[in-house]
């Protein structure tokens, strides 16, 4: 399938709401309610593209397929303490893969247009939260080159901490 890697527009708000809603809702579906399924409104995508943070999609032959958020504000989960130091970061949010198209590489090709959007902000690393869970995907980031950096129980949330240096 021929994607297209990019930046969001305001136009695409309700796609991107759309298929976070769509991934959040088949993960329910498979491993209960979780602090996943919450939902997306298109208010909510439109506050997230700011001067402060970037929504990157991929589009395939029928829309928006994928999603990404990076943002230079620290997740509420994040502590910097586990990190290696470095001056200037950015938080990887909101990845979502239409359920149809998951395990087929579209995020792994998401995540490396990132690396160049980061050293462009210009940022040393990309930093993120997964859920230690099964719906959680620390494993796919691990294989998409994201190393590790620590464990957390965060309000009860089990998490792991990953980063990628660009």
């Amino acid at each position: 399938m021929k994607l297209t890697l990019g930046a969001a527009t305001p136009g695409d708000a309700e796609a991107v709401a759309r298929l976070r809603n769509a991934a959040s809702e088949d993960l329910t579906r498979r491993y209960g309610r979780g602090h996943w399924s919450s939902a997306t409104s298109k208010r909510g995508v439109l506050r997230g593209m700011s001067t402060t943070s970037r929504v990157i999609v991929a589009r395939g032959h029928d829309g928006i397929i994928a999603t990404l958020r990076l943002a230079t504000k620290k997740p509420w989960a994040i502590d910097p303490a586990y990190f290696t130091a470095a001056r200037k970061c950015l938080y990887l949010t909101d990845m979502a893969v239409d359920p149809a198209r998951q395990r087929t590489g579209i995020g792994r090709q998401l995540l490396e247009e990132a690396i160049p959007v980061a050293r462009a902000w210009p940022a040393e690393a990309i930093r993120l939260d997964a859920y230690d869970a099964d719906a959680g995907a620390g494993g796919f980031y691990a294989t998409c080159g994201f190393r590790e950096v620590g464990r957390v129980i965060y309000r009860k949330v089990p998490l792991i901490y990953y980063e990628r240096l660009v």
